[in-house]
């Protein structure tokens, strides 16, 4: 995906450049300035001597020496003052001016710490947003590999209240496998009323094989997961004939995606762009008729195209998935959409602050 969130060691990012949070000096510091001119080497240092400095909110190049990234970018983010000393517009620049640097140099992957978050104190919450948001705007004009580098979870924080949020949605929604289980047999006892006689209601069915577990799960889960009624067929308004009606009926995942991206008057790249998904995978699903996707990439487009939930469960049913309300990362994706908030790289966050797999996908 063109913007990932990564749990990592920036200083062994294999990326064609890496940006250090700096002091205004450039000559080393503590936290992940110190961490980087450490693994760089001593000849970090002595460019960055010969470089005089850097005022905040700018920036400033050396080569990566014994990196594995081939250059470093130094930045020096602004120490947080109550949010009245032009803090945002200083860390804004620090990511835009860093982006465009490294686009001049020809670098197509970047990693970013996130800047300011640590001993400059600026508040992890309104850091992340800042970033993610400069970031987001680069990459809808431009194409790049971005990451945002996460050392520990302590440094990383989408805010409380959201949080919690999220994850009393999760606890009220979630269904426990084995009630999807009992909930399908529930159903098959009921279908049975329904069968030629002579049959014994009281005779239970025999116990699954365990390998048949998966797919009554599979199946429960489908059954289970919607307090709203998904959508099966696509609505047919008045102005349809019966053949666009059974087009759209018949259609795959590739034929919806690209319909939808017409009906809304996108061009393809800025879907894939707010899908957060690689341009040559999007040449690769439009251009290969069998191709089928990922999941967290189907609901990435699905999210990018500001879908319903019914809709979202058919467009994930052409591509051979579902909604399951015993997935955590399903719940977390139904949580926004369900409040009209269809920003990838804010469910991203949220995602990732559960451990759960980010949506948008790359070759």
């Amino acid at each position: 995906m063109p913007f990932e969130i990564v749990r990592n060691d920036i200083t062994r990012m294999e990326v064609d450049a890496i940006v250090n949070a700096a002091n205004e000096s450039l000559l080393g510091g503590g936290g992940v300035d110190g961490a980087i001119h450490r693994a760089a080497g001593p000849h970090l240092l002595e460019a960055c001597r010969a470089i005089g400095g850097c005022p905040t909110g700018d920036v400033r190049i050396t080569p990566g020496f014994d990196l594995p990234a081939k250059w470093v970018i130094h930045t020096v983010g602004p120490v947080w003052r109550g949010g009245n000393a032009r803090e945002a517009e200083l860390l804004r620049s620090c990511y835009t001016r860093s982006l465009a640097l490294a686009l001049a140099t020809g670098c197509e992957s970047i990693a970013f710490p996130l800047i300011s978050s640590g001993a400059y104190g600026y508040p992890r919450e309104e850091a992340l947003r800042i970033a993610t948001g400069a970031i987001r705007d680069f990459l809808m004009a431009e194409e790049m590999r971005v990451y945002l580098v996460v050392y520990d979870r302590a440094s990383f924080s989408i805010g409380e209240k959201l949080y919690e949020r999220i994850r009393s949605y999760i606890d009220d929604s979630a269904v426990p496998e084995e009630n999807l289980v009992a909930e399908m047999r529930r159903r098959q006892y009921n279908a049975m009323d329904d069968l030629p006689r002579p049959y014994s209601a009281s005779a239970a069915p025999a116990p699954a094989a365990p390998g048949r577990r998966r797919k009554e799960l599979a199946a429960a889960s489908e059954a289970f997961e919607a307090r709203q009624p998904a959508a099966i067929h696509p609505e047919m308004s008045s102005d349809d004939s019966l053949e666009d009606y059974l087009r759209q009926i018949d259609e795959g995942f590739r034929d919806m995606l690209l319909r939808l991206i017409d009906e809304r008057g996108m061009t393809d790249a800025e879907c894939y762009k707010l899908a957060n998904v690689d341009r040559k995978l999007f040449n690769k699903i439009k251009n290969v008729p069998d191709y089928r996707p990922g999941k967290s990439t189907v609901l990435a487009f699905a999210v990018a195209l500001r879908l319903p939930l019914p809709q979202i469960r058919e467009m994930l049913g052409k591509a051979g998935f579902s909604l399951s309300r015993s997935s955590k990362a399903d719940l977390i994706v139904e949580f926004f959409v369900r409040q009209g908030r269809y920003d990838v790289f804010e469910i991203n966050e949220a995602l990732f602050s559960f451990d759960q797999k980010l949506l948008g996908s790359a070759l």
